[in-house]
Order: structure tokens, then sequence, then C-alpha cells
């Protein structure tokens, strides 16, 4: 026998086995902390970087240039790279997330910051898991106790900010943006149950989608577009790359991969990263009823994720790398 040829010991099937599921789980949740660092700092920065882009465009439009731009540009770069084209089924799915996700929530969102502060948008968009722990018991999913109670203290965080807070003293239709989180939940549920590509391709495909529908909105509602500014400019370009084409690829990944729970725990980091942001070069000051408002929602959301696990099983391969 050669001495210099190193010593190869089989390893049991099982202890094979094993170290392969290791290695996959350590693997997904590492993307899976990858994915949930960018969308709570780069969405979380969003909402200054919309009010900064509101000076300029109009809230549909915003969306409309913003999406349309970044899908574009993520489905050309998918197809270049070997991504199969849609089918019409998965366009047609698209379509209803991309809408309700896009449309409904980010356009909503939009919509109501001509009027309210980053850091107040932030705060009523981050009831999102509520609603969503809602439309999945409607649909028939079992909460547990402390699920329940999240739904009652982060509601009580709602109402305190729509009847006391900063939300009811503002001039204009404000109120709309509660809606936002409505339609962003059921997105965000729909998003994994209907058929959608796998991987990337599926966010590209709801930009494109919540993109025109947003040019049509815009069309319909007449809003003229101008020259923007250097500085909404700038806010945009960021919104499209970082904001659309990094946070939105990372939030689908979290959909496909975690529980929606963990999915969408952003919800109570956002609030945080933009009110500081808002307070720090927005010169915004939100007031004691809403910060109180805010304590009250993000404590219901924390009761409400905490009760789900984290990842489901790590012995099959992410659905993201199959194809």
């Amino acid at each position: 026998m050669d001495a210099s040829l190193p010593l190869r010991l089989p390893l049991p099937s099982k202890l094979q086995r094993s170290l392969r599921d290791l290695t996959v789980t350590a693997r997904l949740h590492g993307r899976v902390l990858l994915a949930l660092t960018s969308v709570y700092l780069i969405w979380g920065s969003t909402y200054l970087g919309m009010a900064i882009a509101l000076e300029s465009f109009p809230p549909f439009w915003l969306g409309a240039i913003r999406f349309l731009t970044a899908g574009a540009v993520f489905y050309v770069v998918l197809r270049l790279r070997g991504e199969r084209p849609l089918t019409r089924r998965e366009w047609g799915s698209a379509a209803i997330t991309g809408f309700l996700l896009l449309a409904g929530g980010n356009g909503l969102v939009a919509v109501g910051q001509q009027w309210v502060s980053s850091g107040l948008a932030a705060v009523v968009v981050a009831s999102m898991p509520l609603w969503m722990a809602v439309m999945l018991r409607l649909g028939g999913q079992r909460l547990a106790g402390a699920e329940k109670l999240g739904l009652l203290v982060g509601f009580a965080g709602v109402g305190l900010l729509h009847f006391g807070g900063e939300l009811h003293v503002k001039d204009g239709p404000a109120w709309v943006i509660v809606f936002a989180p409505v339609a962003w939940a059921a997105g965000s549920i729909l998003s994994r149950r209907l058929p959608l590509p796998k991987g990337p391709m599926a966010s590209a495909a709801q930009m494109l989608a919540g993109g025109a529908a947003m040019t049509v909105i815009a069309l319909g509602m007449g809003d003229p577009l101008r020259v923007p500014t250097a500085r909404s400019a700038g806010a945009l370009a960021y919104l499209v790359v970082l904001g659309s084409i990094v946070g939105f690829s990372a939030y689908g990944y979290l959909l496909r991969n975690t529980r929606p729970s963990i999915a969408t725990s952003y919800a109570y980091v956002n609030p945080v990263i933009a009110i500081a942001l808002g307070v720090a070069f927005g010169g915004e000051r939100p007031g004691p009823t809403t910060w109180l408002a805010s304590a009250v929602i993000l404590g219901g959301v924390v009761l409400i994720t905490r009760a789900k696990s984290a990842l489901p099983s790590a012995a099959p391969e992410p659905a993201a790398e199959r194809r």
C-alpha cells in the first residue's frame, strides 16, 4: 500500500444523510439570515426614500416607474441566465399577487405618505402580520393562544393610532394607508398558494405585473409627470435597485422558504428604522400617542411571530434551488 495516499474510510449511509441534511440546514439558515437582514434594513429605509421621491413624482407614477424598471431589468437578467419564461397560468398568478402587493400595498402607502410621515407609514404597515393572521384564521388555520392575544393587542394599537394618533389629525385621505397592509397580507398569502415560478423569477413577474397595474391607475387618475429634482431622482434610483430588486427578491425568498410569521417579521423592525431615519434626516417629530400606538402594535406583532417556528424541515432541498 502506498503510504502517501490518504486513508479514506467509508461513512455509514445514515451518517452521510445526516451530514447532508446539516449542510442544507446551515445553508438555508445562512440565506434566511441574509434575506431577513436585507428586508429589515433596506425596507426600513424605503419609507424615507419614498417621502423624498414623492416630492417630484405622483404616488402611482412613482410605483409604476419603480417596479416596471426593476422588474424589466430583473426579468431580462434572469432570462439571460437561462431561466425559462412564465406560463400563461403563472403570469395570471403574478398579475393577481403583483396587484395586491404593489398596486394595493405599496401604492396605498405612497398615497398616504403625501400626508403622513415616513415613520407613521411604517407603523401602519407594521400591522400587516395582524391582518395575515386574521386571513389565515378565516381560511381555516387554527391560531395559538399567544396569536389570539397578539391580535387583540395589535389591533388595539391600530385603533389608538387611528383615533388618537397622528393619523387622526392629518388632512386629506390619509386613512387610505390603513388598507395597504390588508392588501399586502392578502398578496403574501396568495404568493404561497398560487402557481408562481420557482426562485426570483416570481419576484420579477410580480414587479412587472404590479408596475403595469400602477401605470393604468396613474393614467386613469390623470396624474401629471414633471421633470424630477436630482434629490427625488436619486431616491427613485435607490428604491429601484435596493428597495425593489434586492428587497423584494429577499422577501420572495423568505415567503418560499420560511413560515409566513418569519417572512413578515420585518414589520416590527422596519418602523424603528423608519422612525429613526425620519427624525434624523427628514425632520419628523412623532407625537406621544403615535409612539404609544407603535409600541402596542409591535407588541402584538411580536406575540404573533414568536408563536410560530422559524423554519420548515431542513431535510428537503430548499424550494428556491429546485428546478
